[in-house]
């Protein structure tokens, strides 16, 4: 008896071993800075959720960093940009600054207006959701591109019209050259409730696109432009990775692409993109377990059910 509940003891942490294992490691984002010069990526998990290994840092022209994501992580990513340390040591941003006063953000997130890679993976159905916004504004181009994944609505978005040349004058926000280095979105301008869908404009019925926010859809057709702009601008994947490119090569592109998106515009087409489907008809599947990690893990199982037999027989 004892040598079976020996046996019986070791099978289960073994097997709890293996497939919390999975679920911890559950994917990866990797961020490059396409951009011509230097930027300064910060990250914020949701509320409740524990925060990333590094919530900000340096990446030059032309580097990447890779960053593990549990399962239930949430959360935004963006990058700081023109940023300089005084003499004091005290760190700081012209754009979508953190206000920590270091390169690490320690749970601030970016002030307005920045370019938001948003996220929530393991959500409903196991599903990924996951979109670029400007409700908070724009400052740099950005492009999501999922890698490995799956799904009806699996494919890249972002923003990659460099909106700071086009933005107006009562949005722009100007460098120390005068240059434009950011646009803001018309709530942070103005604050008036129409603009920012609160009060009585705090429904998707009431709250409806401004001529501002048509301004950023046409630009970035994929790309969130207020905040009930749900329908063509949140996406879903089961088991994916996610690559996140700072200021990505333009394309009009509208044939379907090597990397299997659908080929939409995501700069100035003139098709339509008719946007995502609802969450209610879109495939279900488990986000933690593709189908070859499910059968790789069982034969772990037997084998090790087989030595741990051998070691502490029944009979």
């Amino acid at each position: 008896m004892a040598k079976q509940q020996s046996f019986i003891f070791l099978l289960v942490l073994t097997i709890i071993n293996l497939f919390s294992t999975e679920v911890i490691a559950s994917a990866t984002f990797t961020i490059v800075n396409n951009c011509d010069y230097t930027v300064w990526p910060g990250i914020l998990s949701n509320a409740g959720i524990t925060p990333l290994p590094t919530t900000g840092f340096q990446l030059q022209k032309g580097e990447s960093k890779t960053i593990n994501a549990p399962s239930n992580w949430g959360g935004r990513f963006w990058a700081r940009t023109l940023c300089s340390q005084d003499s004091t040591g005290k760190f700081s941003c012209i754009t979508a600054d953190c206000g920590s006063n270091t390169i690490e953000c320690s749970g601030n997130g970016a002030k307005p207006p920045a370019t938001l890679a948003e996220f929530t993976l393991d959500g409903a159905g196991g599903m990924d959701f996951y979109d670029v916004s400007l409700v908070d504004g724009y400052n740099i181009p950005m492009l999501v591109v999922p890698q490995g994944g799956s799904g009806v609505n699996c494919t890249t978005t972002g923003c990659l019209t460099d909106l700071n040349t086009v933005c107006p004058s009562e949005l722009k926000v100007n460098g120390a050259a005068g240059d434009g280095v950011a646009c803001r979105s018309a709530c942070e301008a103005f604050g008036e409730p129409k603009y920012c869908c609160s009060g009585a404009f705090g429904t998707p019925e009431t709250c409806r696109p401004s001529e501002y926010s048509e301004m950023f859809k046409q630009a970035c057709p994929r790309a969130y432009s207020y905040a009930y702009d749900d329908h063509s601008s949140t996406f879903t994947c089961t088991g994916a990775d996610y690559l996140i490119t700072l200021c990505p090569t333009p394309t009009t592109t509208s044939k379907k692409s090597s990397d299997g998106t659908d080929g939409s515009p995501l700069i100035n087409g003139t098709m339509i993109y008719e946007g995502a489907p609802d969450a209610g008809s879109a495939s279900i599947s488990l986000h933690a377990f593709g189908s070859q990690q499910v059968i790789a893990q069982a034969g772990v199982v037997i084998v090790t059910f087989l030595s741990y037999w051998w070691l502490f027989p029944l009979l």
